[in-house]
């Protein structure tokens, strides 16, 4: 299976989103990643949603799936002495350090390393400065609500992905297994931080906003569901349903012109505006224009019947529909995708779990895993990674300084 990370062994101690997934990359490309959590879980092990007949946490389950887990307190010496020993525990692929809790003094770098030289950290903060920020404080700030549906500054709508935590954890999965390859080459370790507001603040300025606001002095209007600098755009069908059409590029404008059958008129609409719609900003400038033309063809026409002649006509759209009629009609969300698997987790039962998005061209990748129980695999770190005899692991359960939960 693809698993090229297979040599790695990562050391999470997390909340939240931005960490966690960056544990589950890297643990879906081979990684053996270790989350420590305390007894009966840490600040998120109950999140929303969580399964109806249990209570259990599907959002702490989905971002913890194929990881093992050790169940310790480190609120008592002994157990922080155990997380900071796995840390630093020998072997090429280890001595990594993944996680969110920032400025923890006995996981402070001069600790790690006096323990292993080479001890890699990568840790997630809200700020640059080490001050606290989530996801949602930090997506106002960047101005992007006042861009979102059609309220502007005075009515701004925040977004329900967290955009910033996802690009955050993947970016501390490529800095963690990029800091891996220097050590490869040097031989040193490496402290790393990263900043939740640094990669959003980054990422819009990569996308040209920033310099849009200083170099034009403006700030963007809000421009609804239509897709800024082209042509995109829902219509409502027959029907009921609502599909979304993207006319970005000169081939999808063409595709979506010749199925609509509306070229005559947009010849005619170019000339009485004295512009070529085949320019991307034109469609954009114009949209409510060329919308008037598309959408008597969408609204004379059933979902079925449209999306039949748009797919056979090459033009880009999606349909809009909730996460359950996704599940029951979109073969992308389903097992008929090679993603997707059925897993039987842990106090939650069969759920359709999906693994890791990569794929090779011969069609392999890492299927997915469930989400572990706490401490299920206690004895193996204990024991097998770190060495301790039965006799001493069983005071450490004994003392609660570690523990298991009972599957239910």
């Amino acid at each position: 299976m693809f698993g090229p990370l297979g040599h790695l062994r990562v050391v999470e101690g997390s909340a939240f989103v931005a960490a966690p997934l960056a544990g589950l990359t890297l643990a879906q490309a081979g990684a053996d990643v270790i989350r420590f959590d305390p007894p009966g879980g840490g600040l998120d092990y109950r999140r929303w949603p969580l399964a109806a007949a249990s209570g259990r946490s599907l959002f702490w389950t989905g971002l913890n799936k194929g990881k093992r887990s050790l169940c310790v307190d480190i609120r008592r010496p002994e157990g922080r002495e155990i997380v900071q020993t796995l840390i630093a525990a020998p072997g090429d692929g280890g001595g990594l350090l993944l996680t969110n809790f920032a400025g923890l003094p006995w996981l402070a770098d001069d600790v790690l390393q006096a323990r292993r030289v080479d001890v890699i950290k990568v840790e997630i903060t809200g700020n640059h400065d080490g001050s606290n920020a989530v996801d949602y404080t930090i997506n106002p700030a960047v101005g992007l609500p006042a861009m979102t549906g059609s309220g502007g500054r005075e009515a701004p709508t925040n977004h329900v992905l967290p955009a910033w935590d996802v690009a955050c954890g993947l970016s501390a999965a490529f800095g963690l297994v990029s800091a891996t390859i220097e050590r490869m080459r040097t031989g040193q370790g490496k402290s790393i931080r990263l900043a939740l507001s640094d990669v959003a603040f980054a990422t819009v300025g990569h996308l040209g906003i920033l310099a849009e606001a200083s170099v034009n002095g403006v700030d963007r209007g809000p421009s609804g569901n239509d897709l800024y600098g082209a042509f995109g755009r829902d219509f409502p069908t027959a029907d009921g349903e609502r599909v979304m059409i993207v006319a970005l590029t000169s081939k999808q404008w063409k595709a979506l012109v010749e199925v609509c059958g509306i070229a005559q008129a947009v010849q005619d609409l170019e000339a009485q505006l004295g512009v070529s719609l085949r320019d991307e900003g034109a469609r954009y400038i114009h949209r409510d224009a060329i919308a008037g033309l598309v959408a008597p063809w969408i609204a004379a026409r059933n979902l079925p019947d449209v999306a039949s002649a748009f797919d056979a006509a090459g033009v880009s759209w999606g349909p809009y529909q909730t996460v359950r009629q996704a599940l029951e009609r979109d073969p992308r969300a389903s097992v008929a995708n090679p993603m997707f698997a059925m897993v039987d987790q842990p106090g939650v039962g069969p759920v359709l779990a999906a693994g890791s998005p990569f794929a090779t061209t011969d069609g392999d990748r890492a299927p997915p895993r469930p989400a572990p129980i706490l401490g299920a695999d206690n004895d193996a770190i204990l024991g097998d990674l770190l060495g301790l005899p039965s006799g001493a692991i069983g005071k450490l359960y004994d003392t609660g300084i570690v523990a298991r939960e009972e599957a239910d």
